[in-house]
């Protein structure tokens, strides 16, 4: 099919619920995508940091292919080895007590509502529902989610909304211990607002929400969907900030390409879900775990953490050196970049025309390379980055 038979048949066929950009990419390998007419980018976003290993990259297509020719599925019903091997895996990893396994970052994110919902109800009874985010957070986009998202832009069209959810400025603890009452369960967090304009969160704020949590018996949650799985340069952002919530999710980059999601909680949680309290048809599928497996036994090594911080740091210098820069934000391999001349958006349309494939969110422009990408495959894509900007 040509670009504007595949065009065409996405606007007759597909509900219209994406901006795209003017390409369609059809194989990859590595950092390296190719579209339809076999021209090729360099890829800046590892499908909005899911393919933490690039395109097909050999280890990941190996455990993939092997798994799917042994058992693709099965029900929930039954015990899986692949299963226990990932939720043990991410134990290990982190001392967290127990894991669900799901299909995306929204469904864990609803996990972890329902987990401190259901622990404050079965030790203080009804009444004690509410939990606070904060302004400029993004949590998913089922009903629940949004509402729990902390942007009034998305809280529109679907009423109603799911009740019980407030909103604190974000680095202001008195703010939020304004929000603290005997009706509020968790405090549920980003480390880096992604979708937000990734703002990091100052390490003291933190610091101050986890005991403010502590002294409350209120449980200290934390979205690591987006920053997990090395992303940062540390395995989760949590750690890089010295602190232990209850709570953390995770997805995109855990399955490095395959849709699996997790919810991860202390040892006072282990029992608050039960047998018929929470469930899913297809999470901790064994063909997404097997990519799970794989991705768990190399993206947590000192190693490949060393490296992620190493060309995080390697990337913002050259950035710096680019004319149209007003501001470089992020930790590790998420990067935003703030333009003098707020043109983000164009920027990044500019960027698929000449070869790159960078990200925005909400005025900046937005970097989530494959983890692994090499020191040649950055460069290229600077040098675009470069021409785009200061032409």
């Amino acid at each position: 099919m040509t670009f504007e038979e595949i065009k065409n048949d996405e606007q007759q066929y597909l509900m219209h619920t994406y901006g795209r950009f003017n390409t369609a990419l059809v194989s990859g390998k590595g950092a390296i995508a190719k579209d339809v007419d076999g021209k090729e980018y360099v890829d800046f976003t590892s499908g909005i940091g899911v393919n933490i290993f690039g395109y097909c990259d050999d280890g990941w297509v190996k455990a993939v292919s092997e798994q799917a020719a042994t058992i693709q599925h099965m029900s929930n019903l039954y015990y899986s080895p692949l299963q226990t091997s990932v939720a043990k895996k991410l134990c290990e990893l982190t001392g967290f007590d127990k894991v669900f396994l799901c299909n995306s970052g929204a469904e864990a994110n609803e996990c972890a509502i329902k987990i401190a919902r259901k622990y404050s109800f079965d030790k203080y009874g009804e009444g004690r529902q509410k939990i606070v985010t904060l302004v400029n957070s993004f949590h998913g986009r089922t009903v629940t989610t949004l509402a729990a998202t902390g942007q009034d832009v998305f809280h529109n069209f679907f009423f109603p909304f799911t009740e019980g959810f407030e909103y604190a400025e974000a680095n202001n603890i008195e703010d939020l211990k304004a929000h603290i009452n005997d009706e509020v369960c968790a405090v549920f967090i980003e480390l880096i607002q992604g979708e937000g304009g990734v703002m990091p969160l100052d390490k003291s704020y933190v610091e101050a929400v986890q005991k403010l949590c502590a002294e409350n018996d209120i449980l200290f949650m934390v979205d690591e969907v987006q920053t997990g799985i090395s992303r940062t340069g540390d395995f989760f952002c949590y750690q890089g900030y010295g602190v232990k919530p209850d709570v953390i999710t995770s997805a995109k980059g855990l399955g490095g390409g395959l849709p699996i999601g997790a919810c991860l909680c202390d040892k006072k949680l282990s029992d608050v879900m039960t047998a018929g309290t929470h469930g899913t048809t297809f999470g901790g599928n064994p063909i997404a775990c097997a990519a799970a497996k794989e991705v768990l036994s190399r993206a947590a090594t000192p190693e490949f953490l060393s490296q992620v911080r190493e060309k995080g740091e390697y990337i913002k210098s050259e950035l710096e050196k680019i004319g149209n820069v007003k501001e470089i934000r992020g930790k590790g391999m998420m990067i935003g970049i703030l333009t003098e001349k707020d043109n983000a958006k164009e920027i990044a349309a500019k960027c698929v025309e000449n070869g790159l494939l960078i990200l925005t969110a909400k005025n900046l422009l937005r970097l989530l390379p494959p983890l692994n990408i090499t020191y040649d495959e950055i460069n290229k894509g600077l040098s675009i980055l470069k021409k785009v900007m200061e032409a």
